[in-house]
């Protein structure tokens, strides 16, 4: 029986007879399914590495996140911690200033705090009722019940440092502009540096810098009364100190809307400025000169 075959020759150019290969169907079938089958392992092959290439990505990217996260939780666990140790250390706070002047807190806390086991934790919650109701404490309304405890001279009397008066309260010209204008306080030429002192017992309210009136300390003797020194050149005390009267809190100087060095004194009772001339008809700590002559133009509305 005859069976077909292919016959492929290979021919150069050196004479002579052209060898002959002999392929037959079959074989020729042999070698294609051997040709698909290889090419189908190798595309398999590139496929899993493909796969296993995103895979390596993948956990790489997951592995970074997890790094940052884990960073983001420590931080967070430390900050956790310092705010519990600020908590601990306001409630402390809270409650020596509350057996100090004898505060007692809102009926809906009321009652002793627990503080529990020593080391343990505060009650976050407890300790910001605390503080809250301290802050909304004014301080005039502590000095009104408590201020025999620790104050003796609580109204002011004396005149905070030693120089001429250059500008009264009340109506005047705007030393600026030249319009009517309203003056708060009084005005005391005085060189800069000169020692400003207080004229009541009090607590410092606020040392600062407040537009217009410059480097500003206000002091707060209870009852609603207030006493502001304007245009310092420096502050010697800090908000919340205790200051007793004829006390140096400060030095004068020209800061703010001020054309010379001078001392800018006012009086406020329940936030409105009143005439310091009721309170200074007998001065107590230094004798202080009216000038008559005509007022220097010094601040501005201050």
């Amino acid at each position: 029986m005859n069976e077909p075959f292919f016959i492929l020759e290979l021919a150069h150019s050196t004479p002579g007879r052209a060898p002959r290969i002999n392929i037959t169907p079959k074989r020729l079938l042999y070698v294609a399914v051997l040709f698909g089958f290889m090419a189908l392992i190798a595309g398999g092959l590139f496929s899993r590495y493909v796969q296993m290439s995103w895979k390596a990505q993948r956990y790489n990217e997951l592995h970074a996140n997890f790094d940052r996260l884990r960073t983001r939780y420590l931080e967070l666990q430390r900050i956790s911690l310092q705010h519990n140790e600020q908590m601990a250390s306001l409630e402390s706070l809270a409650t020596e200033v509350s057996v100090e002047y004898g505060i007692r807190r809102p009926a809906s806390t009321a009652g002793t705090v627990d503080l529990g086991p020593v080391g343990s934790a505060p009650q976050t919650k407890e300790s910001i009722e605390q503080y809250n109701f301290l802050k909304a404490a004014s301080f005039s309304g502590i000095y009104h019940r408590y201020a025999h405890q620790w104050q003796s001279h609580v109204v002011p009397s004396a005149w905070p440092l030693e120089g001429v008066v250059r500008s009264p309260f009340g109506a005047r010209s705007d030393p600026f502009s030249g319009e009517g204008a309203f003056h708060t306080g009084i005005d005391l030429a005085a060189a800069s540096g000169t020692p400003v002192r207080v004229t009541a017992d009090g607590v410092v309210v606020s040392a600062g810098w407040s537009s217009g009136y410059g480097k500003l300390i206000t002091i707060d003797h209870g009852n609603g009364v207030e006493t502001y020194y304007a245009h310092l050149s420096q502050s010697l005390v800090v908000p919340g100190q205790e200051v007793r009267i004829g006390q140096v809190i400060a030095l004068s100087g020209g800061t703010g809307r001020s054309t010379s060095p001078h001392l800018h004194y006012e009086i406020r009772v329940g936030g409105t400025p009143v005439n310091p001339y009721r309170y200074l008809a007998r001065p107590d700590v230094v004798r202080v000169a009216v000038a008559a002559a005509k007022p220097l133009r010094s601040d501005l509305g201050l």
